[in-house]
């Protein structure tokens, strides 16, 4: 029996007891490795970087795909960069009023695996008939893409490696670009007590490019830190001023039974501690 140290930050990280090693292997782009352990169930790990793990993983995956969706009213179109579990991609499916799913996954191996060693993320949907699935770099993809969307989701590793790129000024004005109008794209943002920095440099390349920019949140145990940080970039700023009612209505209306998610976890989740907000330059009434 042996076990996984985290390695994103020196002197500072978490391990896992690795019960049974499910896969290992480096892929075209990076290391993977898919491991059990007693207390969080499947994990995986990319560069020695916990993705994802089974018992916490409806979190993340609600927070960055309801909250968007919600929030817009009347998405039919949606755009996944990323999202190589599956887990992203199960919420949307759960929307039946989406009518075309594109996802962009630079790693087949990902996916591939993913499929069959974390099923519960995906839980069928890559059969979806409405999804789209195109294996290739996600930066290269919106800034070719004619095509518009209502919603795009960022589901990508943190801003090393493969993933880098989908933190930067190119990613974000291409994805502004590739919006309708009164479209939303959120992404991951990281764990603001660690990577602070981070969501600085995503807020200077938020600002002047969306009528609205902002963050919010969810606590998700594996990411260390404590609470994760969402990008929020809207067309539309009454998007994110969707009244609480609204939201109840719309998520019921849906039909989607969910774990986390709620519109007062919603309403909340742009409630920002005061540290961020000095950081990002905002008032705390935004």
């Amino acid at each position: 029996m042996t076990d996984f140290q985290e390695t994103l930050y020196d002197g500072y990280g978490q391990r896992f007891r690795i019960d049974r090693v499910l896969h290992e292997v480096r892929t075209e782009h990076q290391h993977l490795i898919i491991f059990e352990n007693a207390r969080m169930g499947r994990v995986m790990a990319l560069d020695g970087v916990v993705q994802t793990a089974e018992a916490d993983e409806f979190i993340y995956h609600e927070m960055l795909t309801h909250v968007p969706i919600l929030a817009h009213g009347l998405a039919r179109r949606v755009l996944i960069v990323g999202g190589g579990d599956g887990g992203i991609l199960r919420e949307v499916c759960k929307h039946r009023s989406v009518e075309q799913i594109t996802m962009v996954e630079i790693d087949e191996t990902v996916v591939q695996l993913c499929k069959a060693l974390l099923p519960n993320h995906s839980s069928g949907a890559f059969e979806d008939p409405r999804l789209s699935l195109v294996i290739e770099d996600g930066m290269r993809f919106v800034a070719d893409c004619e095509e518009k969307f209502d919603v795009i989701i960022s589901d990508s590793t943190d801003p090393v490696g493969p993933g880098e790129v989908l933190f930067s000024e190119n990613f974000y004005q291409a994805c502004r670009r590739c919006l309708n109008e009164g479209g939303i794209l959120v992404a991951q943002n990281g764990t603001p007590f660690l990577q602070l920095g981070e969501v600085q440099t995503t807020a200077r390349r938020m600002h002047g490019l969306f009528a609205d920019w902002h963050f919010y949140q969810a606590a998700v145990p594996t990411y260390i830190g404590g609470a994760m940080t969402f990008a929020w970039g809207a067309c539309d700023p009454a998007s994110r001023k969707v009244p609480l009612d609204t939201l109840t209505q719309r998520l019921a209306g849906s039909g989607i039974v969910t774990r986390y998610y709620n519109a007062h976890v919603h309403c909340g989740a742009f409630g920002l501690p005061q540290y961020v907000l000095q950081a990002i330059g905002k008032p705390s009434n935004d």
